[in-house]
């Protein structure tokens, strides 16, 4: 099976790239630009900077975990077929020891700093690139130097108690046993899961926990420390418990997630609040203006929600995965694929520069085309190349759909096409291609904003007479029943613009609302500063107002460009009513409780958060002060 996960048992058996084919629409359009742009973006810039060098023995470029985002873009390219992937996969496999180990910082050095050294991080990189391959084309001299690797890996490290400061390679073990079949990797990857925590790494200033080392896995209550190493340590876990029936292990993570998502997750769905460490802070700490939100961090967890979604068939951990999928993913990649968000606040007070070079920083309020971490990238590039495997999953009865978007899907028998301009119309038809002669069932996930509505009532179906959905949960249920090649089944998803408040307790925002369309968040953005957003406070009172169509493509700032869809699709913007509030002039940021301010009033244009910062340096803000 073509997919980046394939759970040996859970609720719910995920459909791959074999099976799931994007057509043009939000997510097929990107995974084109991933295959047009992104991957070849991201191998001339390592190829510029020496990263690839390093597997030819020339001088040593890069930071200690630069061999890792070869291994990413490897799996990228194994993902979608990509023609470069023989060549720059015999560069690493030449690089390998005899004994399988592999890397071009610690050669000859070997695992002398496991805190920082991140060798174990780039083997499990290089393991789901060779995994990737094996399951999309067969066997190769990559999966060949993989298997060495994780035996290296194995011999090494069975015994003891070490870990690596940065987990990764869990996953990646329990993914080579999936498909091998070899325990030893599956209980190499329990040993790690379970020595964290005991403790197992050095004490650092940022403490332990910045590693997840300061409590065992199974007792932590939420997720903490850096945001990235965190996601991927609970992916790990998750696998673990999977693969060895470890109920306990598996509702540990699941608790500690329903906690990060319900305290510590920012409305767009990204995670991390702190700079330092880059990570989560307390509970209920979610500054807008200081959210760190890394990309990665948000890929993290998209993998987390959707191996948990596999696992236990609740329709929330789509629900999460949606959300982060739309609003901090899609946001990180310039429309262009040659520029991209390392973090992803949800307040921007001084519009940034445009970078042209390698950043030396993560926080800039631009994007850029390359970063000295240059993590998010590749990440991106191999995330979207295997976005068919989040669409939709099966079960011996049907098929479900989790994220509505154009697409083709085939299981036993069974060929729909998804017809939808979802996330710019709420609008979802499903077409039967092919049909068995026994019943199926077809699903579509309801998120949480459209939980009143639809009805079955106001479900439209054409083709079958005798077909009305039944609502199962958070599912809208077509059938059971014996399909015919030509029926179509549609539903009508709320799409209206909505206000949304904040939890009193997020006391960063407090007295501020922001807009959600769909799954979409929305920010008010301006150039150059033009609307000065710290003087605009919003009125409640009216609705917020869609402004599409023909209103988007009369040349204002912003207009849908050709990767956001077919030419009828538009960009859906919400303007909202306002007033700007001037500063004082009593030489102070502060006055007298009982004065009253100025107030000029004016219409509040906002775009989709993931399409800001397209149109130059520009101010932004998701929270908005309301009067």
């Amino acid at each position: 099976m073509a997919n980046p996960v394939v759970p040996s048992s859970g609720v719910l058996t995920p459909l791959g790239l074999d099976a799931v084919r994007l057509d043009p629409g939000f997510w097929g359009d990107r995974r084109t630009l991933d295959q047009d742009v992104i991957i070849g973006h991201c191998l001339e810039w390592m190829d510029k900077l020496g990263w690839i060098g390093n597997f030819r023995s020339e001088p040593r470029r890069g930071r200690e975990f630069a061999d890792s985002e070869v291994y990413k873009l490897l799996e990228a390219m194994a993902w979608t077929g990509d023609r470069r992937f023989d060549e720059l996969a015999a560069t690493v496999v030449a690089a390998q020891e005899p004994d399988g180990y592999l890397n071009t910082r610690w050669s000859g050095d070997r695992y002398r700093d496991f805190e920082w050294g991140h060798e174990l991080y780039c083997a499990g990189h290089l393991i789901q690139a060779g995994v990737a391959r094996w399951r999309t084309a067969g066997e190769h001299p990559l999966t060949d130097a993989v298997r060495l690797a994780a035996d290296q890996v194995c011999r090494r490290f069975m015994e003891g108690h070490e870990v690596c400061g940065h987990p990764e390679i869990e996953m990646a073990l329990v993914e080579l046993y999936r498909l091998t079949g070899a325990e030893r990797y599956l209980e190499m990857a329990r040993r790690f899961v379970e020595r964290r925590g005991r403790p197992a790494l050095a004490d650092i200033e940022l403490g332990r926990a910045y590693f997840q080392d300061d409590v065992p896995v199974r007792r932590a209550a939420a997720f903490g420390g850096h945001a990235v190493r965190a996601m991927y340590l609970a992916c790990g876990a998750v696998d673990v418990a999977v693969e060895t029936r470890d109920a306990e292990l598996l509702a540990a993570i699941e608790a500690q997630w329903e906690h990060t998502v319900a305290r510590r997750t920012h409305l767009t769905g990204g995670m991390g609040s702190r700079h330092t460490g880059e990570s989560f802070g307390e509970d209920f700490e979610l500054p807008p203006d200081r959210a760190y939100a890394e990309t990665c961090a948000g890929i993290g967890s998209v993998m987390l929600a959707h191996r948990l979604l596999l696992a236990t068939g609740r329709s929330r951990y789509a629900d999460q995965a949606e959300r982060t999928l739309y609003n901090l993913v899609a946001a990180s990649p310039a429309l262009d694929g040659r520029s991209f968000f390392y973090a992803n606040p949800l307040h921007v007070r001084t519009p940034g520069r445009v970078a042209e070079d390698v950043s030396p920083r993560a926080e800039s309020a631009s994007r850029a085309p390359w970063f000295q971490v240059s993590c998010c990238p590749t990440n991106l590039a191999r995330t979207f190349a295997s976005l068919p495997a989040y669409v939709a999953t099966a079960t011996p009865g049907g098929i479900q759909i989790h994220h509505p978007t154009a697409c083709e899907i085939s299981h036993d028998g069974l060929t729909v096409r998804v017809e939808t301009l979802y996330p710019w119309s709420g609008s979802v038809a499903v077409r039967v291609l092919e049909a068995p002669a026994d019943p199926r069932h077809v699903s579509l996930r309801l998120p949480p904003w459209a939980a009143g509505a639809p009805h079955p009532g106001d479900t439209v179906s054409r083709g079958p007479e005798d077909l009305t959905p039944v609502r199962r949960g958070s599912a809208l249920v077509f059938g059971e029943r014996v399909w015919a090649p030509g029926e179509v089944v549609a539903a009508e998803l709320p799409m209206e613009a909505r206000w949304v408040r904040p939890d009193p307790r997020v006391d960063a925002v407090r007295g501020c609302v922001a807009v959600e369309r769909g799954p979409l968040v929305y920010c008010a953005e301006s150039p150059r500063d033009e609307v000065r957003l710290a003087e605009v406070v919003v009125d409640l009172s009216r609705p917020p107002a869609e402004r599409t169509g023909d209103e988007l493509r009369s040349g204002a700032a912003g207009d849908a460009p050709a990767h956001d869809g077919p030419p009828h699709d538009g960009v859906v913007r919400v303007e909202v009513r306002a007033s700007r509030r001037p500063e004082g002039d009593n030489g102070r940021p502060y006055a007298e409780a009982g004065d009253t301010p100025r107030e000029e009033e004016l219409t509040l244009r906002l775009v989709p958060y993931h399409r800001w910062g397209n149109h130059g340096p520009a101010t932004m803000r998701v929270w908005l002060p309301a009067g």
